[in-house]
């Protein structure tokens, strides 16, 4: 079976935040909605982290010439 589209896992995790923020759930259904909601948020993490890594920007170096470099959180101005 095929791996859900991260925007799936995206709204799982939506979903478990606003059940949890509405406070109707007992404690032991919260504490599993919680658990549910760390394992989507590290897998949304993941993904994410492996898109980062195949994003390439496009920038200007010294001489005026474009390059293209992989994506850094520094190199992104």
């Amino acid at each position: 079976m095929a791996e859900p589209k991260f925007e799936e896992v995206l709204k799982k995790l939506e979903k478990i935040v606003a059940d949890l923020e509405n406070g109707d759930l007992s404690l032991d259904e919260a504490l599993k909605k919680y658990q549910e909601g760390i394992e989507l948020a590290r897998a949304c993490n993941q993904r994410l982290d492996s898109a980062k890594k195949k994003i390439e920007v496009l920038l200007k170096n010294k001489k005026g010439d474009f390059e293209l470099k992989s994506f850094t959180e520094g190199n992104v101005e």
